[in-house]
């Protein structure tokens, strides 16, 4: 065995064996200070890795990855048509990377009752329309079979618009539609869902394609558009310009021309509010290196001023001042790592607790979300582990040269 490393081992348990020494209280200080500056960081990574995964699932759930519209609805945001037929759909649903198409359209109206109004936004979705999201914020009722042939004439309302109206499932809901003249259609309550994004919740009651169709006055094969759904997020960007350079200069049968935008660029401040959330976190790691680090060297530095008259004794024996440096470095790993284990069991058990109990809540007016989300990823969170060894055990190599400064003559007679 290395005698450097026998000595920083023996040092080391005899620590643990609690002689008595000084350095006691700033070894201790030391190992919670690495320990708590870990655990900061791992919840604190966790916490805006699930945070951000949340609310971007949630954008997405509640339309796509991806939103193919009319260029002119871009331009005007007026709602217009598009032909979304099923050969576009097979041509989309085979290109690299997309894993779901669906279509939808939208019209504006209002509901009245005998005592209250309310704006509202209809959304017609087809057969072909992932229910996995809606199922998982459905409260009450069932979700109807969505059609583009027949109309249901049953809608599934937010939470929100049911408290404001007073309604309940199974109740009748008169709409009304401005076109060339009002439009009123008498909708069935099927299902009450609540997702807690409040400019949805807020607007909009998903019905059958076929109504909002017939609703529009549009010609055969027309949709508002088309909602396109990736099979890996990290390549949304290089999927939409596949589906923008497919469309170039294409119209439909009906002139109409189409254009591709992601999901970030339709919600560009909702994404730049999560992209600002990463320099919290950047600002956090940084201080708890930084704390962390601080305490290890105070705490090492305590130790060589101890073990003067053992550096004397080792350099006397022949001992120079790197072998007897890298006795103290070693010795630092292992209370670092020491600290390090109590750190992530701190982490772990609070994420743990917060991701099965929800212990600590969140307005969802404000957060989209009603409690706190953690999320650990076992590459971040081995990263974090390695990097936080690493920067400690660096910021010790200066205060380590100490012990050069430290003469066998002076030192061995050292009390």
């Amino acid at each position: 065995m290395d005698w450097k490393l026998f000595i920083a081992r023996r040092i080391y348990k005899n620590k643990e064996e609690g002689e008595r020494n000084v350095s006691k209280p700033a070894v201790r200080i030391a190992i919670a200070g690495i320990a708590i500056g870990l655990a900061v960081m791992i919840i604190s990574v966790a916490v805006v890795i699930g945070f951000k995964h949340e609310v971007r699932d949630k954008v997405i759930g509640l339309g796509s990855d991806i939103l193919i519209t009319s260029l002119d609805e871009v331009q005007s945001y007026q709602v217009t048509p598009i032909v979304g037929d099923d050969s576009l759909m097979s041509v989309l649903g085979a290109m690299p990377g997309v894993r779901h198409v669906q279509r939808y359209a939208t019209k504006p109206g209002m509901i009245m009752t005998s005592d209250n109004f309310q704006g509202i936004v209809l959304k017609g979705v087809s057969q072909e329309y992932d229910l996995t999201f809606l199922k998982r914020h459905l409260l009450e009722g069932e979700i109807p079979a969505f059609a583009d042939s027949v109309s249901s004439f049953q809608v599934l309302v937010s939470k929100t618009i049911a408290d404001k109206l007073g309604v309940k499932v199974g109740d009748k809901l008169s709409t009304y539609y401005v076109e060339n003249n009002i439009r009123a259609r008498r909708l069935t309550v099927a299902g009450i869902y609540q997702t807690n994004f409040s400019s949805y919740d807020d607007l909009f009651l998903l019905t059958d394609l076929r109504t909002v169709v017939r609703l529009n006055n549009w010609k055969e094969g027309q949709v508002g558009g088309l909602e396109v759904s990736v099979s890996d997020y990290a390549r949304l960007n290089e999927t939409n310009e596949q589906m923008l350079s497919f469309f170039y200069g294409k119209t439909d049968r009906y002139g109409g021309k189409y254009y591709s935008q992601t999901v970030e660029e339709v919600y560009p401040q909702i994404f730049a509010w999560l992209g600002l959330l990463d320099v919290n976190v950047w600002v956090i790691l940084i201080l708890m290196v930084g704390v962390a680090g601080f305490t290890m060297i105070s705490g090492l530095l305590i130790i060589i001023l101890e073990r003067t008259n053992m550096i004397g004794i080792l350099k006397a024996l022949g001992a120079d001042n790197t072998s007897v440096r890298k006795v103290f470095l070693m010795l630092a790993v292992f209370l670092i790592r020491k600290g390090m284990v109590w750190g992530n069991v701190l982490a772990l058990t609070c994420c743990a607790l917060q991701h099965f109990f929800h212990l600590i809540k969140l307005d969802p007016a404000v957060y989209y979300i009603d409690a706190v989300p953690v999320e650990l990823n076992v590459g971040v969170w081995l990263l974090l582990n390695v990097g936080t060894l690493a920067v400690s055990v660096l910021m010790l190599v200066g205060p380590s040269y100490l012990i050069s400064r430290i003469l066998p003559a002076r030192s061995i007679r050292f009390e």
